[in-house]
């Protein structure tokens, strides 16, 4: 079953991608950028544990860290990650993934070994499509 409506998927109805106003398009959005896939995996590794805010980023080559707290941020809001302030100072905050967010992960999972097996082609395809450009 699927929904005609934003309101249908937040009681629990299945989505519609196909629906302009379902929330999936947003979801879609959020999970599907590079950062996200990232911070699920290094969170995945480390799981059951904890990781430090600053260890994520480490092992997390190029994000700022504008955009690992934006990420995890949404993660968190989404109900992905959850997260743990310790009073102290300054505040140490780690995060883990809750069990919806190690369910994105076997998702997740099988969309990078996809991009990492055939990268190759697509590296080639775009050549062979900026040749043609190029001549025509």
């Amino acid at each position: 079953m699927t929904t005609r409506g934003a309101g249908a998927a937040g009681r629990g109805v299945r989505g519609d991608l196909f629906d302009p106003h379902c929330p999936t398009r947003q979801l879609l959005d959020r999970i599907g950028t590079k950062w996200t896939s990232m911070a699920v995996r290094t969170l995945a590794d480390a799981a059951p544990d904890e990781v430090r805010f600053a260890e994520l980023r480490r092992r997390m080559p190029g994000v700022s860290q504008k955009m690992l707290s934006v990420t995890l941020r949404s993660l968190t809001s989404d109900g992905l990650v959850s997260r743990r302030v310790e009073p102290t100072v300054p505040p140490r905050v780690f995060y883990r993934l809750t069990e919806l967010g190690l369910s994105l992960e076997a998702v997740l999972a099988g969309l990078r070994t996809w991009a990492e097996d055939h990268m190759a082609e697509i590296e080639r395809a775009n050549e062979d499509a900026d040749q043609e450009t190029g001549q025509g």
